[in-house]
């Protein structure tokens, strides 16, 4: 056999087992949202087929009980502030530090990499320290002002791009009379699209899926996402994981349909970014 037809053989085989470690957790909760509770209580295998396959009460348990509804409106709230601001602060720092030169700005650079290396959860003390005399504990406002303000990579992927605009667009811009904020509006931010449609995605799922920061800084029950929404069906002598699975469903359905039509959008965004 040949080096090639070993090394092809090798790439589809990592390629399966790839799948199968991604698909198989999905798999097992699919089929548990399935079943009944019964069958969860007698022990059902996770791979066994559930006893009624077309039984979807399971799943109107969760969006009713679990109050998927109000959860969605949280998250969409969250969702388009925390996108939109970083999108808007994330595009302007990295104009600001491609485009200017003034003192300190390799620190500046070199502390914006240093704190994606720091940990989240051992400055989360201080930082609930902080939202907390800001008011901002227990309302929708606290995760979008940490969403906002803690997100460096959009920053340094916005970086990318910026550097690869001509200089000479701001220049020819100035000779007419724009100044820094319109030279920003018109020119550079119309350019950055698809940084913007990467962060965009990227950002979206992030914060669709965490669970942290909302379970942490809003506790109330009607200040509930979709992630801590499922957490109300895991009482103190068990959990429904039935019903659980049924929520997780829902909750990753929109995520993949957005993710499959928009995938393009990322890996386009990361390899123009990579190589201009």
């Amino acid at each position: 056999m040949s080096r090639r037809g070993v090394a092809r053989t090798l790439t589809y085989l990592s390629l399966a087992g790839a799948s199968a470690v991604v698909l198989l957790p999905l798999l097992v909760v699919l089929l548990t949202s399935l079943k009944s509770g019964q069958e969860m209580a007698n022990g059902s295998g996770a791979l066994e087929l559930p006893e009624n396959p077309l039984d979807f009460g399971n799943y109107l348990t969760a969006f009713r009980d679990g109050r998927m509804l109000q959860a969605f409106g949280n998250t969409a709230f969250i969702l388009l502030f925390s996108v939109t601001g970083t999108v808007v602060i994330g595009s302007m720092a990295a104009y600001a530090i491609d485009r200017y030169v003034f003192r300190l700005r390799k620190l500046v650079v070199a502390l914006f990499l240093v704190a994606t290396l720091v940990p989240g959860v051992t400055t989360q003390v201080a930082t609930f320290q902080i939202v907390d005399s800001f008011g901002m504990f227990d309302s929708r406002w606290a995760p979008i002002a940490l969403y906002m303000g803690t997100d460096i990579v959009s920053i340094y992927i916005f970086l990318q791009f910026v550097r690869s605009i001509p200089v000479s667009l701001d220049e020819a811009a100035r000779l007419d009379g724009a100044n820094a904020f319109t030279i920003y509006r018109k020119i550079i931010l119309p350019l950055l699209k698809p940084a913007i449609a990467t962060v965009v995605i990227v950002k979206g799922i992030t914060v669709y899926n965490d669970f942290y920061i909302p379970f942490l800084y809003m506790p109330s029950e009607e200040l509930g996402v979709i992630s801590t929404s499922l957490f109300r069906f895991k009482g103190p002598f068990g959990a429904h994981w039935e019903t659980i699975s049924a929520g997780t469903v829902l909750v990753i359905l929109p995520t993949l349909v957005v993710f499959l039509f928009l995938q393009r959008f990322i890996y386009n965004g990361f390899t123009r970014g990579a190589t201009k």
